[in-house]
């Protein structure tokens, strides 16, 4: 039997330097994904391997896999979501 560790979102990710041009990043134990320097740009990959974007610094390419694991939040004009709800038109008798 094999149990599964699902971390929160909410989790701070931690970073470790791999190597020179590589930092990786891991949340509750479990690979995120990493940043690597190809020379001109920080290239931030999610824990796919997914291509996230290039970006001028370091800093900006962490944040850019902290967002990528940020829960999306679904615009709504109430202060709460409301739960959709579908309703059945009522049958009509057969003559």
């Amino acid at each position: 039997m094999s149990t599964t560790t699902i971390s929160s979102s909410s989790d701070p990710l931690a970073w470790k330097q791999a190597d020179i041009d590589v930092h990786v990043a891991t949340r509750g134990g479990e690979f995120a994904g990493f940043v690597e320097f190809d020379g001109s740009a920080h290239v931030t990959h999610d824990h796919r391997g997914a291509e996230l974007g290039s970006f001028d610094s370091l800093d900006a390419a962490r944040h850019a896999l902290e967002r990528a694991h940020a829960p999306q939040r679904r615009p709504s004009t109430f202060p709460f979501a409301l739960p959709r709800v579908l309703r059945r038109r009522p049958r009509r008798a057969r003559a």
